[in-house]
């Protein structure tokens, strides 16, 4: 593992009881950050504390990200806690079913979109002013190459992703002149329990698209999010970063 320098930042992550957020928020606890983890599973949280590595993160939170009185709450507590939050990466998110968009069910499309998409914007919308206030800050939304290309029989997920990918560029140009730098990453499928709500024929169809053939691995995304929260990442904001085996063409 490459050295990246966090020591003594504060970190937030969504989603981060499992699967990739759990891997990023690993990564930066090894990296030097104090990382609070917020998410909704309590059952996931409990089963994480018990071999987390290096003592478990600083805190555990749970928070729906797509209620606004809950984010607020999270942040709060956080504050108390911390003292304030230098990095943010929102990594909540879920798939939602697999069938074509005239067959998707209304109720499944507001919540794919209210998790993936209004809840970074709700936790942004939250930790934002304390940054710019602080001059600082880093911030990470992992959308999805399904963002920038559509996945079909997913247009919930590549809806929200596209959103979050142009939430993303249009924050990054707000704050340009702060401090506060916003980028996102978008991976191809990475083999998570994510698959777990996702038919066998789709993950079949997203692997076919992956030019290396094979799904990204956790830790390869966590190392690009490691980079982007870091003093070395000085000229980048409002970017959209590849991790896709090279299926992304643009």
């Amino acid at each position: 593992m490459n050295s990246i320098d966090l020591n003594g930042r504060r970190a937030v992550v969504t989603g981060a009881a499992q699967g990739l957020g759990r891997a990023i928020g690993e990564r930066l606890q090894a990296s030097g950050a104090a990382v609070y983890v917020w998410d909704l599973d309590p059952a996931a949280m409990a089963a994480a504390q018990a071999d987390w590595p290096g003592g478990g993160p600083a805190g555990w939170i749970e928070v729906d990200v797509s209620d606004p009185g809950a984010v607020e709450s999270a942040l709060r507590e956080t504050q108390a806690s911390a003292g304030g939050i230098d990095i943010l990466v929102n990594n909540a998110g879920i798939s939602g079913p697999n069938m074509p968009t005239w067959e998707y069910p209304v109720a499944d499309w507001r919540r794919v979109i209210d998790i993936d998409l209004n809840g970074p914007y709700l936790v942004c919308r939250a930790v934002v002013p304390s940054m710019r206030e602080a001059g600082w800050g880093r911030i990470v939304n992992i959308a999805s190459v399904a963002g920038k290309e559509g996945n079909p029989n997913a247009p919930a997920y590549s809806a929200a992703k596209g959103g979050l990918i142009a939430l993303t560029k249009s924050l990054g140009k707000e704050l340009a002149g702060s401090g506060v730098l916003v980028n996102c990453v978008t991976p191809a499928a990475v083999e998570t329990r994510i698959f777990d709500q996702m038919t066998q024929t789709h993950i079949d169809m997203m692997k076919s698209k992956i030019p290396m053939g094979r799904f990204g691995l956790p830790k390869e995304i966590a190392a690009m999010v490691a980079w982007l929260c870091s003093e070395d990442c000085s000229f980048s904001t409002g970017g959209v970063f590849d991790l896709s085996g090279g299926r992304a063409t643009y």
